[in-house]
Order: C-alpha cells, then sequence, then structure tokens
C-alpha cells in the first residue's frame, strides 16, 4: 500500500478538505532546499515548510547537535527546574533581540507565543491596577495563529468564522490615522497593539512601510499601552534583518518568536518582553503570578 493510500486511511491534515483535496505529496527524505517523494521526483520547497526552514532541510550541523542533546537531556518539566540549552537559548537571544527585550518565555508554537503575548498584556495592566485595559487593536488583514486569542486578534475570514462565538473583540484599524482615533476615543481601556511588523505574510504579502511601524511605538508610547510584535514569520532574517522591528529602530514591548527560532526542527515559541513588563508580575501575591506553561 502506499504512503498516500496509507495517509488516506487515518490521518486529517490543517487547512484540507479531506473529500475534495488533491492526494499529499508522499515526502520520504529532504536535502538542502530539496524535497524527495516516494515515486522518485525532486521538488524545490519554495514556501520553506510554511516559513520555517532556513537552514536547509537534513543539516548536517544541526543534525549532530540535535542528536548530542538528546543523549544528554531530552526534557524536564519546566516550573521548577532549568537546564543549560534553555538558559543559552534565552542569554544568546536577549543579545540579538531589540534593545530593551530582558526575559524569554517559551511555549510550542506561533499562535502559543501570541497567546502568551495577550494573556501578559491584560495581566500586566491588571497587577498594576487597571483592570479596565483589556481591549486590542490589530490590524485589518492580520493573521496571527489558530488559538483562540490568537483567532480573535486575527482578521475575520472563513478561516475563524465557525468559532466567532468564542472569539473576544478586538479594534481593527488601517493605518496610524484610524489607529490613532482607537487609541484617543477610551485611552484607558487599551491593553496592546498588536502588528506584524514590516510584513503581514498570511494576508497577502502586505508590506509597511519602516514609518509606519515607527509610527505605532510613538502612539503606543503617547498613550501610554504596549506594543506587540508579532514576528513569528518576520524573525530571524527573513525581511533583510534579523528582526523586522529593527528597519524602524524600535523596541516592542513584547515580541513573538517561533518558526526559524528552529528551523522546523522542534516545536517551539518565545514570547520575550521587557523588564518593565516583567517586573510587574513580581509580587508576594500569587494571584499577580503568569499561570501559563505548557509540558
Amino acid at each position: 500500500m502506499s504512503m498516500v493510500d496509507r495517509d488516506r486511511a487515518v490521518l486529517w491534515h490543517p487547512y484540507t478538505q479531506m473529500l475534495t483535496a488533491p492526494a499529499p505529496l508522499p515526502i520520504t527524505r529532504a536535502e538542502g532546499v530539496w524535497l524527495y517523494t516516494e515515486d522518485g521526483r525532486k521538488i524545490l520547497d519554495g514556501i520553506s515548510s510554511w516559513w520555517v526552514n532556513i537552514h536547509g532541510h537534513s543539516h548536517p550541523k544541526l543534525n549532530a547537535a540535535l542528536a548530542a542533546q538528546a543523549r544528554e537531556l531530552e526534557h524536564v518539566v519546566f516550573a521548577g527546574c532549568t537546564h543549560r540549552p534553555a538558559v543559552e537559548l534565552a542569554e544568546r537571544l536577549i543579545e540579538i533581540l531589540p534593545k530593551g527585550l530582558a526575559r524569554a518565555f517559551y511555549s510550542d508554537n506561533g499562535s502559543t507565543a501570541v497567546e502568551v503575548a495577550l494573556k501578559l498584556a491584560v495581566q500586566y495592566w491588571q497587577n498594576l491596577g487597571e483592570p479596565d485595559r483589556n481591549t486590542f487593536i490589530t490590524l485589518h488583514d492580520a493573521y496571527h495563529g489558530d488559538t483562540v486569542g490568537a483567532m480573535s486578534a486575527s482578521e475575520d475570514s472563513v478561516f475563524t468564522r465557525t468559532f466567532s462565538r468564542m472569539m473576544f473583540p478586538v479594534e481593527r484599524v488601517r493605518g496610524l490615522e484610524e489607529m490613532e482615533r482607537s487609541m484617543r476615543i477610551a485611552p484607558d481601556s487599551v491593553a496592546a497593539v498588536l502588528i506584524e511588523p514590516m510584513l503581514q505574510g498570511a494576508g497577502g504579502m502586505i508590506v509597511w512601510p519602516a514609518e509606519f511601524v515607527a509610527g505605532v511605538r510613538r502612539l503606543c508610547d503617547k498613550y501610554k499601552t504596549l506594543l506587540i510584535a508579532d514576528e513569528v514569520l518576520t524573525g530571524f532574517g527573513r525581511t533583510g534583518k534579523m528582526f523586522a522591528c529593527e528597519h524602524a529602530g524600535i523596541t516592542p514591548d513584547i515580541i513573538c518568536l517561533s518558526k526559524a527560532l528552529t528551523a522546523g526542527y522542534l516545536p517551539l515559541g518565545v514570547t520575550a518582553t521587557t523588564g518593565a513588563v516583567y517586573d510587574a508580575f513580581l509580587s508576594d501575591d500569587r494571584a499577580k503570578t503568569f499561570f501559563h506553561g505548557h509540558s
């Protein structure tokens, strides 16, 4: 029985209408930019496996590092424990992230990195005694992921409409003028502005000038709210700089990373914050703890 026949008997693929979709490509191995199929074809991975694979498939240096780590430690609960790779990764990220980002919170994918950011923003204001700050301002044509919070922040579409009763409302804007109008109307209700800096990928490869990104930072400073940068797609060189925010010379209060973070080798997300955001969760009051985690 072919791999496709076996697949069709037991699997359910993402973003796929299983009744009408063509047969999936049966990939047996990959090397560099090439995918090799069960029937002997060699296909260019032009989408980098959903913008994840930035170092090429089956890179020998990465393969060796993964095998070496598996021999040392594969997993340990991260609430109450730590380990060298987690510390070293955070240290190296802090070195290269926009200046001022100081703490890394680990999760498991891009959607969850955004979900963490949304929850952090709401609880940040609650911890500071401003519980009415729970409105998010996002861009039209945005895509931030498939968890409930990330869907809420994304543009209404066929991907999200079925779940509309599960989602919370956000203010969607086009451009700085609409964004400032939303902030000015109710400045004490805005928890954060969430943008994909420079490039909205799934929304149609919409490119924003650096001046727009810098303008969003100015507005967040003016109206004293948080800026969340979703760099799940744009991070690690996708726009010509290590992070898209660097084009505008700005530092967000929270940044979301995944995809190229592990080049597809492992599921991992990072939500990095400034020291000021982190400090708002330090308290003798246990209720101010950030209660979020994955095994």
